[in-house]
């Protein structure tokens, strides 16, 4: 690898959970549960059909699955062997078929058959466990072709979402294991709007998720406190 923006330990920790990524009681059951939320948002906004897309840290590919069950052409990548093991098994069980890569989209973009080549690029959940997010956005813009699209989603950076998304989630829900999330690497929405117009992509929409735990439902709305998705745009003619 060309490119070294991976920080070994938050790979461990989805590597030693790999094995239970499709099992929806286990410790993934928030992303199977926000999954089709986040699916639906993505669709509706770019029909996925017949559209070239990268999943950027696709774990054990369940959003990658989702999109290519929508008719998507997608590539997964991720750096952690063990999720992409268990993505490819569960790809071969379902009959779903995805292109898992081990990589980074740093090195993609250095690919002259990738870069500029996709409609759409997803990079969800993924931000926060990365040193420089900048550098993933970066990439993330040379991959899309002229006026493509770019959704990424992260937690927001203040009280209520240590409160929430650590405390909340990690010690009092047990929705998460502990040390999934630091605080300091959650990311702003203003940091993020940054990072993406300085890779030369224009911000559409910020959309919150929130989540009941009387009622254990996520939803998407305007609060953008702990969760939320952003939905970019290359500023290229297409």
């Amino acid at each position: 690898m060309t490119n070294q923006n991976v920080d070994r330990n938050e790979i461990a920790k989805f590597e030693a959970l790999a094995s239970r990524w499709w099992d929806p009681t286990s410790e993934f059951r928030p992303l199977h549960d926000i999954n089709p939320l986040r699916l639906n948002y993505i669709d509706e906004r770019v029909p996925l059909a017949g559209k070239r897309v990268l999943d950027v840290g696709c774990g054990g590919g369940l959003l990658s699955e989702g999109m290519a069950q929508r008719g998507a052409h997608v590539t997964g990548i991720d750096m952690g062997e063990a999720p992409l093991s268990v993505a490819k098994l569960h790809g071969l069980e379902s009959g779903i078929k995805v292109d898992y890569r081990q990589t980074t989209v740093e090195d993609l973009a250095q690919d002259a058959d990738h870069a500029g080549q996709y409609d759409v690029v997803t990079c969800l959940e993924m931000l926060e466990h990365v040193p420089d997010p900048a550098s993933v956005i970066r990439a993330c813009s040379t991959i899309l072709k002229p006026g493509g699209h770019l959704f990424v989603s992260t937690i927001n950076r203040n009280p209520k979402s240590f409160l929430f998304a650590i405390v909340g989630a990690e010690y009092v829900l047990n929705m998460l294991p502990k040390g999934t999330h630091e605080w300091k690497k959650f990311i702003r929405p203003s940091e993020m709007s940054d990072h993406l117009r300085h890779a030369g992509l224009e911000v559409l929409e910020l959309t919150g998720m929130t989540y009941n735990p009387i009622t254990k439902i996520y939803k998407l709305g305007r609060d953008v406190d702990v969760n939320y998705l952003m939905h970019a745009r290359d500023t290229r003619d297409a």
